[in-house]
Order: structure tokens, then sequence, then C-alpha cells
């Protein structure tokens, strides 16, 4: 199949930090000097969100159930698709191209939306762009719509402090691999916004992931979420503050403070702290005026990746805002594009 062209919009100021040996050596992390490294046992509230409780657990998917056809798009079919995650119905659009499945299989994508309040989120809205730029150029992408969003079931605990969501998107590679038009072991994901701490921790605790891209992520050391925070009004409407995630937000912070890995709960749920698990190659897009996430977040991972001669890619952007708008989308996208071609 033959993928479209497009010709790039726009200039995007890109900073691509070359992939090879670490700059530095990383200073020794607190607690390291003879320390044995915290056990989940030891955290009494928050501990499925450690990475070590999280390394333990066996998350699995279900066959997909083709719940609803929709409209073609121009060269892939597309349905409401439905899957299993602890025991929780999870729905999403699921596309697939058209025409002969290739020897070993499609190439898959796990698509991981950002921040949307769950009561207003539907499955055929938002993404709409992103998602036909993926199926179009011969991928199958799954769109979940995360626990508690839409009508799928579960409570919506987030993603920074709680494991929900990441198990969740797990659960569809899971799934996915199910397929017999889909190759196993070619499932990549992409996230967005609160997304990228979700698309981080995987790539961390599965190693089916064979490669992941990021747009306008936060929070992967925790100290950053501390230090830059989210500025999303969207996340301030009403009935927002007695939410589940907000609740889960309260509990940890109660029982172990603001986000700092000096405290050994914090250092344990990081994700840079553990940033050596990370063996597929991952791709980090930002716009400098990002109005939502600040673009710290990217620029620290980036360092930390780079100190620790990860295999990754980091484009900035100009302009574009949080969601990286024309004319800096199109960009983007092939680069997200060039990278899933390359490494599923």
């Amino acid at each position: 199949m033959e993928a479209k062209r497009y010709r790039f919009l726009g200039k995007a100021l890109v900073v691509l930090i070359a992939l090879g040996l670490s700059l530095a050596p990383l200073a020794e992390p607190l607690g390291a000097q003879g320390d044995d490294p915290p056990q989940a046992s030891e955290f009494p509230i928050g501990e499925d969100l450690t990475i070590a409780a999280l390394l333990e657990r066996e998350i699995t998917g279900s066959e997909i159930t083709f719940e609803q056809q929709l409209p073609d798009g121009p060269n892939y079919s597309q349905y409401i698709a439905s899957y299993i995650s602890e025991g929780n119905k999870i729905y999403g659009l699921l596309t697939v191209p058209f025409g002969d499945v290739p020897p070993g299989g499609f190439k898959a994508i796990v698509f991981n939306h950002g921040f949307i309040p769950p009561a207003s989120y539907r499955t055929t809205e938002r993404y709409v762009a992103y998602v036909h730029t993926l199926a179009s150029h011969g991928f199958v992408v799954f769109k979940i719509d995360m626990r508690g969003h839409g009508n799928s079931e579960g409570e919506p605990t987030g993603t920074y402090f709680s494991p929900a969501y990441t198990i969740d998107a797990i659960a569809a590679l899971k799934s996915l691999q199910t397929l017999d038009f889909v190759d196993p072991q070619g499932i990549g994901m992409w996230g967005h916004s609160m997304s990228g701490n979700l698309v981080l921790r995987a790539m961390l605790i599965e190693p089916d992931i064979q490669a992941g891209v990021i747009w306008a992520g936060a929070v992967y050391s925790y100290d950053d979420f501390t230090k830059y925070r989210i500025s999303d009004p969207s996340s301030g409407g009403a009935g927002m503050e007695n939410s589940p995630s907000r609740r889960r937000g309260r509990e940890l912070r109660e029982a172990y403070g603001e986000p700092n890995t000096e405290n050994p709960y914090w250092k344990a749920v990081s994700l840079t702290e553990h940033i050596d698990l990370l063996q597929a190659p991952l791709q980090i897009h930002h716009a400098v005026n990002d109005p939502v996430v600040n673009i710290g977040y990217s620029r620290d991972l980036a360092q930390v990746l780079t100190e620790h001669g990860k295999l990754f890619e980091y484009y900035e952007y100009a302009g574009g805002g949080h969601d990286i708008n024309s004319p800096y989308f199109k960009e983007a996208m092939l680069r997200t594009i060039a990278f899933f071609q390359k490494h599923l």
C-alpha cells in the first residue's frame, strides 16, 4: 500500500538531540550508597503505582469485539470496538487498512488521548486528524477510551497518580495481538499530554511495545510535576475537585507529601529514576509556546535520555500550542509516521 505524501507546511524550530553515548555520568542517586532499594510492600498507600509493583503485575488483554461499523476512511475501515481491561469493558475507535494483509500482519498503534473531562468525552470526537493521518498511512490504529470515558467501564482515576490508564493501554496492546491481521511484534504507542506519562511508564514495564511517540507530554520524574505543574483550564470544571483522579492525588500527597524523589515513595514511582528499563526507541515532540504543559517537561526528559544513552529523537516547534496545530502539525505527523515505519 503506497503511503500518502504530504509537503511540510511552515517551518518548525527543530532541536534534534543526537543519539549515542552518554554525555556525562549521572550523579549517584540519593540513598544509593549501600542502601537497598525500597520494596513495593513498604508503601501501604499507592503501592500499585510503583514501578516495582507494575513489573510484577500480569497485565492481560482479551479478544477484540467489533461493536459497530462506522463510515470508511479513504483507504481504511473504521469500527467502534471493545476489549477487557481488569474486568472493565473498554471501548475505542479501531481503524483497519484496506487491501491484502502484508506478510506478518499490519503494524499497529495504541493511540492514547490526553486529558478530556470524562463526562464530555466521545469516542469519535477529538484527534480526528491525528487518527486519520496515521490510518491513511497503513497502520491499524486503536484509539482507546480510557476507563470512565465515553462508554468505557471503570473509574477515571487519571494517569499521574494511578496505574489504571497504563494498564488499559497495555491491555489494548495485548488485545491487538489476538487479531490475525496485526503483527503481534509490530505494535507501538502514541500519547498526548497526560498520556506522555502513560506511554513512558508502559514502555518501562512492557517489552512488547516496539516504539513510542509522545506529543506535549508531562510528568516523568515527578520532581518535574512539582516544578512545572499543569495549566489546563479544562481540568478545573465543576465537579473535578472531587473526581476520582483528584481524590487519588490528595491521598498520595497526604501520605507522602508533594512529589519529591528524595522521598522513597516518589522515587519508587518516578519514571526517570527507572529509565534504565527503557529498551525501545522514543520520539518526543513539544511546542515552545505550549500553554498547558511546560516544555521543561520534555527538555528535562531529553536530558535524562541523553545521559543514559537511550535511543530517542526530540523535536521542538516554534508554535502550534499544546496540540501542535497547523502549520506545524503535518511536519510533526510526518516525523511520527516515519518513526513508526522505521521501528515497528
